[in-house]
């Protein structure tokens, strides 16, 4: 029988070894003073998109993970609506969109306030608005209730399972969550980047939800990074980072529910790839710089509404390739109009044809 951390004798006192996770927590923190410096340096508007940005990818990524594919452009236009940004047309975010967006909001522009089961109730009804998990129902707002079947995090077909964790019995749930809250809300003297790994590792361990478990561990993962940064603006994303690496992330999650409190190798696991996300927050600097320099090159230049629409959607990364057909879609309007726009930019130099051609000519920014 597979022995989990949680029947330990010494639950949940985690260690490690200092000599091995300290350099590399030196390096994270050297990096997130760097990006914060950074970032101060831009206006406030670019601040603002750079965190828009940021956390629609955030909330995207952090989604896919768990295999939930979110609308990109929902998502964007639900934080953007919740920021007090123009939304520039995008679509109606759905009720599943805007709720994930309040938990994550939630998380990291409150990051300061306690935790509370209430708000950990609450945070899971806001990604189950219609009490519906796909086709099965589940209860929101509420602790899971396995009396009769433990909860078991399986993969494989039918006959063939593989059981990669199985979560303590629901009648443990209330008072390890209790423990659990009491530590996230008080010092205990470690840095808040480590206690930000360990939360995450910890509340899934627990498993209190029937689902959403992974996306809500995240949040709270999110939460102590703000803390430890004192910031609630979002410059990188670790959801971003850990999907990049999703295999490994699950596979580390696995070994250490079915190690020992010493969490070293996790916590190793973990500044790695927070290394890695803050490295990559360069790239949403850069399409922000670009957007910017875009608009400010082209500030006598006059588009219609239709044109200022798409051009926007390119300069913040438009997936795939832009064609007629695309541009008709995003502006509601005919195929020939979306030509005579398109027609009118190639003219002027913003952009140029991709090789091929066609029926399904597609365009792309001449920078």
């Amino acid at each position: 029988m597979t022995t989990y951390i949680y029947d330990l004798p010494d639950w949940p006192n985690f260690h490690w070894e200092p000599g091995i996770i300290a350099p590399k927590l030196a390096l994270v923190r050297y990096k997130q003073g760097e990006l914060i410096g950074r970032m101060k340096c831009l206006g406030f508007d670019l601040r603002d998109e750079a965190f828009l940005q940021t956390l629609t990818l955030d909330v995207v990524k952090s989604s896919e993970i768990e295999g939930e594919n979110l609308d990109a452009e929902q998502v964007r236009s639900s934080v953007a609506r919740h920021l007090g940004v123009d939304a520039g047309g995008l679509p109606r975010p759905s009720r599943a969109v805007e709720g994930i967006v309040d938990m994550m909001l939630d998380a990291t522009q409150k990051y300061n306030q306690p935790l509370t089961m209430e708000r950990l109730f609450a945070w899971h009804a806001s990604l189950f608005p219609t009490g519906r998990s796909g086709v099965y129902e589940i209860k929101a707002g509420a602790w899971r209730n396995d009396t009769s079947v433990p909860m078991q995090v399986i993969s494989g077909p039918i006959g063939r399972e593989r059981v990669h964790f199985q979560g303590p019995p629901a009648a443990r749930i209330e008072a390890e969550m209790e423990t659990f809250i009491e530590w996230v809300n008080r010092d205990d003297g470690n840095d808040l980047v480590l206690r930000s790994c360990i939360a995450h590792l910890w509340f899934v361990t627990i498993h209190p939800f029937e689902d959403g478990n992974g996306r809500i561990a995240r949040a709270l993962m999110d939460m102590l990074l703000a803390r430890s940064e004192k910031s609630a603006r979002r410059f990188y994303s670790m959801s971003a980072q850990i999907r990049n690496e999703r295999p490994e992330y699950y596979a580390g999650l696995e070994a250490a529910q079915k190690g020992t409190l010493n969490i070293t190798v996790r916590l190793d696991w973990f500044l790695d790839t927070l290394n890695a996300a803050l490295d990559n927050a360069g790239n949403t600097l850069s399409r922000v710089l670009r957007k910017a320099g875009f608009w400010e090159k082209y500030a006598q230049a006059q588009f219609n509404p239709r044109q200022r629409l798409v051009l926007n959607r390119l300069l913040d990364n438009f997936e795939g390739k832009l064609t007629a057909t695309k541009w008709a879609k995003l502006t509601k309007r005919s195929t020939d109009t979306a030509l005579r726009d398109i027609t009118d930019l190639v003219k002027r130099g913003i952009l140029i044809k991709d090789p091929g051609g066609g029926r399904n000519t597609s365009y792309s920014l001449d920078f």
